[in-house]
């Protein structure tokens, strides 16, 4: 028995996807734990490829049970459609099970990300505009529709007319159209009876799975630097993507998480506005974009890319607590001669901060510090073990975990799953 969380230890996108279809095939249980479906896992395997934005990536294996936990938000137009989406792929929904306690991303929410986004300007925050931000405010505003008011509709129409109060001053003062309260109820309506049957108390499911020894992958969404309160705000999402807010994500005590496997890139990317100190923005930012195909799996947008920041890495894996580190996109530098490493940003002043992550502000100011490492110059993609891969990128590998301070755990080269091996 063993619960294990896999987190984001960079700006998300890391390939937590790939990790936990992986790890799936001998999982009992796989637990998202929070977010919604602005972002994506993309998952390779013999089903095809498929972009997951709120299935949690254990779904191709039809022995593990799949819990959308109380920590996310849930669209569920956008759940449906992802549902319909595997089932034409010949993938099997009925192990997918969905906690009442979770937030409702509503219909009116993501029109309130588009019309803040833009009364913000030039400071706008870089948003999916997939509502998560409104959500997450009115749950912790108390105004919110959770998913299990789905099967009370007598109480859910009376917490809707009440939400539509707030919601439709807010639209209009920000420009856009009223939302009609009855439109709304009879779309919830359709969503009771389409998903009604899997909108369960997941309690006693985690908790049983837990006292029955079962093997439990909680999976998170993004990564640390996107982290409501450790990230780099106001540039985050609204939720905790760390290892420290899986336990109550999922619906498990704290001290029960065994290990936290931190995924990470052998380069670094991100989607959105804030500081980024590794980004390039040359031929070889290009390149790497290019050759790992850094588009967002949910919106398209390029990426921004930038070589491994080992200060990031270092804060992440503090944070997280990680005992291992999975490695993702290895291949994707067989193409580099040469091959950089963050290991300190430069301040203005000079001093180099190497062991600590500065706030937003001191972010925007320094410079990275690089070691260069030379390439490999020959295919990983083949590799199926540590002594199969080329010596100078075991060389590089161990870099990035004496970086971190934690022990490799698993190396991808590649986007199927064989291409992944144990460390």
């Amino acid at each position: 028995m063993s619960v294990t969380a896999i987190v984001g230890a960079q700006w998300g996108d890391e390939g937590k996807g790939r990790i936990i279809d992986y790890l799936a095939q001998r999982a009992d249980v796989v637990i998202r734990f929070q977010g919604g479906d602005n972002a994506g896992h993309t998952v390779v395997n013999e089903f095809g490829r498929h972009a997951l934005h709120l299935v949690p990536s254990g779904i191709f294996n039809p022995s593990t049970q799949n819990i959308i936990g109380t920590g996310c938000v849930v669209n569920p137009q956008s759940l449906l459609a992802e549902m319909e989406g595997l089932a034409a792929a010949g993938i099997n929904c009925d192990n997918l099970w969905i906690s009442t306690r979770a937030q409702m991303v509503m219909p009116y929410h993501p029109i309130l990300d588009v019309l803040e986004e833009k009364a913000r300007g030039k400071d706008s925050i870089g948003t999916t505009k997939r509502g998560i931000g409104p959500a997450y405010s009115d749950k912790s505003a108390r105004s919110g529709l959770r998913i299990g008011d789905l099967l009370h509709p007598d109480w859910l129409e009376i917490r809707l007319d009440n939400a539509l109060r707030t919601v439709n001053r807010k639209i209009e003062i920000l420009g856009g159209e009223p939302v009609e309260g009855q439109e709304v109820f009879a779309l919830l309506m359709e969503f009771r009876e389409k998903l009604g049957d899997r909108i369960v108390d997941t309690t006693p499911m985690v908790r049983r799975f837990l006292e029955t020894r079962a093997d439990i992958l909680l999976e998170g969404q993004l990564g640390v630097m996107r982290d409501l309160d450790w990230g780099i705000y106001p540039y985050v999402t609204s939720s905790n993507p760390t290892a420290t807010f899986a336990p109550s994500g999922a619906g498990l005590p704290a001290r029960c998480i065994d290990e936290v496997i931190g995924v990470v890139k052998a380069y670094s990317t991100a989607v959105g506005d804030g500081p980024f100190p590794t980004e390039l923005f040359d031929d070889e930012g290009e390149k790497l974009r290019e050759i790992g195909q850094e588009y967002g799996a949910t919106t398209g947008r390029p990426r921004r890319c930038g070589w491994f920041d080992g200060v990031a890495i270092s804060y992440a894996a503090w944070l997280n607590g990680m005992t291992g580190l999975a490695i993702t996109k290895l291949d994707v530098l067989d193409h580099f001669e040469h091959i950089k490493v963050c290991t300190g940003y430069r301040l203005p002043s000079g001093e180099i901060v190497t062991d600590t992550m500065p706030d937003t502000p001191i972010l925007y100011e320094v410079s990275p510090v690089y070691e260069s490492w030379d390439g490999w110059l020959s295919s990983t993609s083949h590799c199926r073990s540590w002594d199969d891969l080329p010596e100078q990128a075991r060389v590089y590998i161990q870099r990035l975990s004496e970086l971190a301070g934690v022990p490799i755990a698993y190396v991808s080269v590649g986007a199927e799953r064989e291409q992944m091996f144990a460390v």
